[in-house]
């Protein structure tokens, strides 16, 4: 792959989404989401690629005929965290079109159906389920609880869908669909450091590490901050930083991560003290054991600490992921594939390493159902969900030169 090729299609999608300051706004059903569909749907037409959308809002783009069974799918998703990099999915999106364009280049031509997907609210950036648009597909979540789901402006998921025209009575399992579905290969950039201290361009995934979200609630009485004693005082917020550290505490001793990235008071007044503290936890860890013993010794420690602080706290989850496996077969398939191929048109010897992640993806959602694998393509900084995620033209043309050989050895 020519370098100037990966760039060119890059620079048409980059911009969309992307604030003054750096970093990316592109959560599901708003204007930029719609934008990069348009997109999408254009590269689908420029391909003569027949362009579908399921009945939860993942787009597909088809080389080959839909639904004729052991289709090989490969993409990602365009949505963004807050504030996100520019690579976290689209790059898995913008890979895919250009190893289909490799593979025509090659004179390929596809024995099962290779399909494209974008699926939607991947990140769970507006609503707060990470993988909503896979979890739909798998029957993983419950589609009534899904169209309630509200952004932070108060927004529901069914009136968002229902705004730009797709209808939110449709939510809900796709057998047909994922039977149809033989195979699926994710292309994403690596969240990390590993490829790059292995001096490897492109990497393939073993294992999802177990992960979720919990919000967490503490209510205390609000009073005024210049009249009220510090003994006669339920402030929440005492409590709220109190598992703050706590958190990182638990996770540092045994082993794993956690992370309260986001919180909301009421009545958020300078001069007032808060009523309630509305948080949420993310805890991820090498196995099972690891992030039962995060979550049990957190939440003994703050409802200790609530007790003390005379305030209430209450724990709950709204997302869990148990370990992901990849399927050790076509695993094992691709990393024999990829030594191979990087050896003979790159000219390097090692192979592609093989490496855990802790982010959660639509591949691992996807892997209870189907053989499932991913490709990492090294990200220099280590960075990612921040503006100074980053991936070499170079590393990124190798991505689909990666992708092309996985998808022309399943499918061609």
């Amino acid at each position: 792959m020519d370098t100037e090729e990966f760039r060119r299609l890059w620079d048409e999608l980059d911009p969309i989404g992307r604030l003054p300051g750096g970093g990316y706004l592109r959560f599901s059903w708003s204007e930029a989401d719609l934008a990069c569909r348009a997109w999408f749907q254009e590269q689908a037409r420029a391909r003569d690629l027949t362009c579908e959308s399921d009945r939860n809002g993942n787009l597909y783009a088809w080389w080959g005929e839909p639904g004729s069974g052991e289709a090989v799918l490969t993409g990602s998703h365009f949505d963004s965290v807050p504030h996100g990099g520019a690579y976290d999915g689209p790059l898995g999106i913008v890979s895919a079109f250009l190893a289909i364009d490799a593979l025509r280049e090659a004179g390929d031509r596809p024995r099962r159906p290779i399909a494209i997907a974008a699926f939607t609210e991947e990140e769970g950036g507006r609503f707060g389920i990470p993988c909503l648009g896979s979890r739909l597909m798998t029957g993983a979540i419950d589609p009534d609880r899904a169209r309630a789901l509200t952004d932070a402006g108060g927004t529901t998921l069914a009136e968002a869908m229902r705004e730009t025209g797709a209808d939110p009575e449709q939510l809900g399992p796709d057998p047909e669909r994922l039977a149809s579905i033989g195979a699926f290969v994710e292309l994403h950039v690596e969240q990390g450091r590993r490829l790059d201290g292995e001096d490897a361009p492109v990497g393939v995934a073993n294992a999802i590490w177990p992960h979720g979200r919990w919000r967490l609630d503490f209510t205390g009485a609000a009073d005024h901050a210049g009249t009220t004693r510090l003994p006669d005082r339920r402030d929440p917020m005492l409590t709220f930083a109190f598992a703050v550290l706590a958190a990182r505490k638990e996770a540092r001793l045994a082993g794993g991560l956690a992370t309260i990235g986001r919180v909301e008071a009421e009545p958020n007044a300078t001069n007032a003290i808060a009523a309630t503290v509305t948080a949420w936890l993310d805890a991820r860890a090498p196995d099972e054991a690891v992030l039962s013993a995060i979550l049990t010794g957190f939440e003994s420690k703050v409802t200790e600490r609530a007790g003390r602080d005379g305030t209430g706290f209450a724990i709950r989850p709204e997302s869990e992921t148990p370990v992901v496996e990849f399927d050790a077969g076509l695993r094992d398939r691709i990393a024999a594939l990829l030594s191979t191929f990087t050896a003979r048109k790159h000219r390097r010897g090692g192979g592609a390493p093989i490496l855990p992640t802790g982010a959660g993806h639509d591949a691992g959602v996807l892997a209870a159902h189907v053989p499932t694998a991913m490709l990492f393509v090294r990200n220099p900084t280590g960075v990612s969900h921040a503006p100074r995620e980053a991936a070499s033209d170079e590393d990124c043309a190798a991505g689909v030169d990666a992708l092309a050989a996985v998808l022309r050895d399943l499918a061609c």
